[in-house]
């Protein structure tokens, strides 16, 4: 399993970026996918996950309405759309590849390596 992130940088409050993840190694449209950030100094934050057909997405409060989710299950490749970003959107972020279990819930048992974003004026 690999998921290698890209689209990361730098931008101003207010800006946009896109974010993309690449996954090989498994049957992509068969598994939830869900992005976690990490700041500095702080422990990861889920953000959020789309289902297998991307019909149904889900968002943590601080990114609705701002990011969008989203996957081409043609191209193995799943996206995050950032709007209106904010100072306090700056951290690493992973795609991740969800596993549910009804012991555990939500787990995530493959990540990337991350695409930082900063936003900074």
């Amino acid at each position: 399993v690999q998921l290698v992130e890209s689209g990361g940088g730098a931008v101003q409050p207010g800006g946009s970026l896109r974010l993309s993840c690449a996954a090989s190694g498994f049957t992509f449209g068969t598994y939830h996918m869900t992005w976690v950030r990490q700041a500095p100094g702080k422990g990861p934050e889920w953000v959020s996950r789309i289902d297998t057909g991307g019909g149904r997405t889900y968002y943590a409060d601080s990114v609705k309405g701002r990011f969008t989710i989203s996957r081409d299950n043609a191209k193995n490749t799943l996206y995050l759309q950032m709007n209106s970003l904010k100072p306090e959107d700056t951290a690493l972020y992973h795609c991740a590849r969800g596993v549910y279990t009804a012991f555990e819930g939500w787990t995530y048992d493959y990540w990337g390596q991350g695409a930082q974003v900063t936003v900074s004026s």
